[in-house]
Order: C-alpha cells, then structure tokens, then sequence
C-alpha cells in the first residue's frame, strides 16, 4: 500500500495511469489471496477426523436483512461460545459464525442422538412460537458448505395466520445427510422428522429433548464440482430462455435505436450541413437558424461547475469500479457463497478508485476555467460518500435497536473510517493535485459570445422532466427483465451466477444510454437551447429513477418482505444504488453528447 501511495504522489498524467495499474494489481492480489484461502483447511480428511461446522444466524425467510445471532434463540448453547474470526466482508454480509453444537465428524454414522435435554421457559417458548410463525430459518456451514433449514412448522386456518391461535410445533431432532468422495465432503442436506416436534401452541414451560442423528452416503461426484449446483439454479433451460429473450430484447432496441439515429441524423445533419455552408456569394444573406445558430453560446460552461465536475468525477469513480466488479465476477472470484468476497471488493475497490474521481472532477473543473480547488475537493469526496454514511448510520441505528447482525460492530466501523482515512482521502488529494495540474484545454470548436442568447419558449415535452422520461425509459426497457432476478439475489434467497450475460446487458445499458441521449442533445440544440450540460447529465441519469421506481413495484408485487428494519433497508440502500447509477449514467451520456457537439460543431466554419 505505501509503495502504491508513493507511486500516485507525482502530479503528471503518466503517474496518474501507473497508479491505476498499481491499484488494479493490488486489487487482484488481494482478491486472489482471498479466493485461495477462504477455506478453513485443504478440505481432506480422515476417518473420525474433526470438520469445521460453524452456526451462522437465524431470521425471517422473507427479509433477508432482518438476521440474528444463532444463539439469540434459546437453543442449547455451551457455557463459552467460540466465535469465528471473520473478514471485513463476512461482517459487512451480516455473517456471525459460532462454532456449532453438533459434533459431524468425517465418515462416523449417528443414529438420533441428544445435545442437551432443555425445559423451556414461558418466554423461550414464547421467542420459539414467533420465530416459527415468521418462518424462521437458520444457516450453518459445513466443510465451507452451506445448509439451511426451518425451524417448525406451523398449522392454521387462513383466518388464524396472524394470530396466536395456530398450532405451532418447533423440529427437535436435525438429521444431517453427508455426501461424501474419498477423503473429501462433496454436499450436506438437512431434514426434519415431522413426528419428532414439540407442540408450543400453548404458553406453558415444555421440556425439550434436543436430538439430531448423522448418514454418511459415497457419490461419485468430484469435488472440483462440489459447488456447481448452487450454479445451476440460474443456468436452467427455462431461466437462460427469460435471460436470453432479455438479451435479444435489448439488442433490438440498440439495433432499431442505432438505425434511427443513423438514418435521421446522418439526413438531417447531411442537409444542416448543405445549409450552412453556401456559396460565398450567398453567405451574407444566409440567415442562420437552428444548431448553427447558437453556436456562439453551445460550448458556455455551465452553472455551478464545481458540483458539475464533481458530479463527472464522482460518476467515473462508479463507471470504474463496476468494471473492476465485473473483472473479478467473469474471472470466478464471486463463486457461490464465497463469504463477503464481494463486500470486500467493493470496500477496497471504491477506496482505490478515489483518486481516479478526484482526478477526473479536478481536471474538468480546471478545464472550464474553475478556480477553487478545495471545494472541487470536498464536494468529489462527499457527492456519494456523504449520503452513503448519512443512509448507513440511520440504518446502522435501527439495525442496533433491532439487535440484528446486521449492524456494525464498532470495530469494524473503526476499520472503515481508517481505509477512509489512511487510503481514500491521500488518493483523494493526489488525485486533485494530478488533475490540478494536467494543464488540460477544453477543446471547444467555436469561439463562446461574451453575452448569451435568449432561448426561445419551448413546448412542455421539449423541457427538462419530459426529456428526462423519454431519456430515461428507453434504457430501462433493455434491462428491467434482468432485473427481477438481481433482485431476487440481493433481497432474495436466489443465487446469480450467469455475470457474462449481465456485463452483456451492462454493455448495452451504456449505449442506449450513451445514444438516446445523444439524439435528444441534437434535438435540443436544433431548438435553439443551448444549455445542454446539466440536460444531458440529467437525462442520462435519469434511468437510475426509473430502476427505484421498479424497487417500489418489486417489494409491493414481487416480495414479501416486510417490517419497519427490513423495509427501511430495502429503500435506503436501493436508494443510495439508484443514486449511484444516476451519476455514473449521467456521466456516460454526458460524455457522448460532448463527442457529439464537439464533432458537428468541428465540422463548420464558425466565425
């Protein structure tokens, strides 16, 4: 890391490229580091040797947020729990791995045995009895593998759901069923004996015999594909079918969308162009209009710069480290279940990538002519940052108040303020001191009148929230079918593995993206309003309002998630997300339409 500081200190462009490489290759050392040793032991054993089994946590089936530590219930505990020692990313996920009170050792078979014999108390019994109404699940690991099960099952009229008048029983005895190949653990099942429950109906003290027995079954299986079927569930014929119609969906919306704007534009600029530039003899009496007409005022910088070059900054920042998300998933690093691996890369990849925003912001401000480099600063380091830690420290809270795994311990809240501190400030400011100092022009084609135009009364749809739907839904049509199955990953108990076809749709995102908007930019223009900066930012990002209008519709329609704490982090954190595409979006189009102004207004002879 100092050798990485040390790189980024000198203020050139040159040294600018040579830190990003060093931060994409400290990046994938670490990450393969993580990838190599993220498992507890080389995963052989022999026979009657101990295997790993850690308890994870326990909640509600449908708020995926909503988790608590194993032993919040009262099952039966030891006198000293041993905690796991986990990453940053564990942490981050809500993981809380204790060492289990089953005793799984390799190859030796159990017939029903007990834990513990335990008389639960009226309110045990009471704790029991919710969590088996609010369906209730707990996660164990196994040899690194991962086993779920519920822990009762309830039954009751539709009339009763919601009240205490089922007939709830808790599962005392776990069977575990282990598919081993030679000395190496290729899967584990869980089942629950629907006779072997206890009736908590009713709020009375109960004594509980706590059982669970062992199978050990050989497969021929290799363990090289022990994992593959948690692939599988999002490579089956008729999910790839629905992926594949989403691809072929989006493509054919950039081919007609590409068509049109080759077919019009290409005309139009063709005859624009015929228009503008008459024989000399006719020039003087050539009254200009449309684009041409304004081109004294196209290339006048915009209102509130510093926020504007930060707003750019910030969304290359995010435009780049949803790259570096999306090398790592297509070189397998986010395999299933590889604890916190993407928590953890998106901390030090966001932490790495800050001297690129400050860079970026600090070089277009200094372009335009800005004066203020702190401010340009300040505002690139809290653009998305700040109502991030404002939206984490409200939902840290709740999640604290609800004692739920999901809130931070305060440890690790110390060890994000210094990655921040140590890391992502120093690259901050040597990022500003790079971009400071590039000594880069702003390239505009045609000299900017010292007065600007008035611009004309414009209908309804030619204004700014009108063009933001139109900007914004096209996009959104490309992707929304791949998004109910992110979703259903994130907010869900899904798993998506299938990253190839999600960068292909990423891809085609940013060119509609980049190409609706450069159609409106023209349009705009040809109307004689020249204030097409923040416009063609705005329009751009606005397909991240279209994808947290989707978020009220999948949590209404598509989930049963509910509860103040699980609720509140759906839309908080959906919020920051959408937030963070809207910049990077934004940035994407903004980007195209200045290539675009800049190329037409090149190719004439402006005085």
């Amino acid at each position: 890391m100092f050798c990485f500081v040390s790189v980024c200190g000198s203020v050139y462009m040159e040294k600018s490229m040579t830190c990003l490489v060093s931060a994409i290759v400290i990046l994938c050392c670490f990450c393969c580091i993580n990838y190599v040793t993220s498992d507890a032991s080389d995963h052989r054993y022999k026979e009657g040797d101990f295997v790993p089994f850690y308890a994870n946590k326990v909640g509600p089936f449908h708020n995926p947020s909503e988790t608590y530590r194993y032993f919040d219930l009262p099952f039966c505990s030891p006198e000293n729990v041993e905690e796991k020692k986990e990453d940053l990313g564990e942490v981050l996920n809500g993981d809380r791995l204790v060492v289990a009170p089953y005793k799984l050792e390799f190859l030796i078979d159990k017939k029903p045995e007990s834990i513990c014999q335990k008389m639960l108390t009226r309110k045990e019994v009471a704790q029991f009895r919710h969590a088996v109404l609010k369906d209730y699940f707990y996660q164990m690991y196994y040899d690194d593998l991962p086993i779920w099960g519920f822990l009762g099952r309830f039954e009751t009229d539709e009339k009763d759901v919601d009240t205490n008048e089922a007939t709830v029983y808790l599962f005392r005895n776990v069977h575990f069923e282990i598919l081993y190949n030679n000395d190496r653990i290729i899967d584990v099942f869980v089942k629950n004996d629907p006779n072997a429950v206890v009736d908590l109906t009713e709020d009375r003290e109960v004594n509980v015999d706590f059982t669970y027995s062992v199978k050990w079954i050989e497969t021929d299986i290799p363990f090289e594909k022990r994992l593959e079927k948690y692939s599988q569930t999002s490579s089956l014929s008729h999910h790839l079918e629905i992926h594949w119609f989403s691809i072929i969906n989006s493509c054919v919306t950039v081919l007609l969308l590409t068509g049109f704007l080759a077919m019009i534009l290409m005309r139009v600029l063709k005859n624009d162009f015929v228009k503008f530039t008459p024989d000399e003899e006719a020039l003087d009496d050539q009254e200009e209009t449309g684009w041409k007409y304004i081109h004294g005022d196209v290339f006048r910088y915009p209102r509130f710069k510093s926020l504007f070059a930060a707003a750019l900054g910030t969304g290359t920042q995010l435009f780049t480290l949803v790259i570096f998300i999306f090398m790592l998933a297509l070189v397998g690093v986010f395999y299933p279940y590889n604890r916190g691996a993407l928590f953890t890369a998106l901390v030090v990849i966001y932490a790495l990538t800050s001297g690129i925003a400050s860079y970026s912001a600090a070089s277009f401000y200094y372009m335009i002519e800005g004066k203020n480099w702190v401010k340009i600063l300040v505002l690139t380091g809290s653009l998305f940052s700040g109502p991030l830690f404002f939206t984490f420290s409200f939902l840290n809270t709740v999640a604290v108040a609800y004692n739920s795994t999901a809130a931070l311990p305060f440890g690790t809240i110390v060890v994000i303020f210094l990655i921040w501190t140590l890391v992502t400030s120093p690259l901050l400011v040597l990022g500003g001191i790079a971009g400071k100092n590039s000594q880069s022009e702003f390239q505009a084609p045609c000299r900017t009148n010292k007065y600007p135009r008035e611009i004309p009364k414009l209908p309804w749809y030619r204004k700014t929230l009108a063009q933001m739907a139109m900007a914004g839904f096209l996009p959104f049509s490309a992707i929304f079918i791949e998004l109910y199955y992110i979703f259903a990953s994130v907010w869900g108990h899904q798993i998506y593995t299938i990253y190839s076809i999600l960068f292909i749709v990423f891809i085609i995102l940013l060119i509609v993206t980049a190409f609706g908007n450069v159609a409106l930019t023209y349009f705009q223009l040809a109307a004689e309003d020249h204030e097409w900066w923040w416009r063609s930012f705005l329009c751009g990002g606005s397909t991240g309002l279209f994808i947290y209008g989707y978020c009220m519709f999948f949590y209404h329609a598509r989930s049963d998630m509910s509860g103040f704490m699980q609720t509140s982090f759906f839309f908080g954190y959906m919020a920051c997300i959408c937030y963070g595409f809207f910049l990077m979006l934004g940035t994407v189009s903004f980007r195209a339409s200045l290539i675009f102004v800049r190329h037409i207004y090149r190719s004439l002879k402006c005085e």
